[in-house]
């Protein structure tokens, strides 16, 4: 029971960090291309759509990805507009 009991701190150690890592996997990530520089990828997972950021407008094109790569997955149809300063990402 002793040897239990001095476990318990561990455990709840190991139960919380597996609780953070499920739930940092939550965040979708996206991705666009620059329309002007296709060597230019911005990271839009954290940023919302907007007149001051960017926009995705209604034309059959590829707006946003999956991932920084011109290969992957679409996430958002339409043109991807860059309106304002967006984080840039490495592919």
């Amino acid at each position: 029971m002793n040897k239990l009991r001095k476990l318990l701190p561990a455990l709840a150690l190991v139960l919380g960090a597996g609780l953070a890592i499920s739930q940092a996997g939550d965040l979708d990530p996206e991705f666009a291309q620059d329309p002007d520089n296709p060597a230019i990828w911005y990271d839009l997972s954290n940023v919302t759509p907007g007149p001051n950021t960017y926009e995705c407008d209604d034309v059959q094109d590829v707006c946003t990805r999956v991932l920084p790569s011109s290969t992957s997955a679409m996430k958002t149809s339409g043109e991807f507009i860059k309106n304002g300063a967006l984080p840039q990402v490495q592919p």
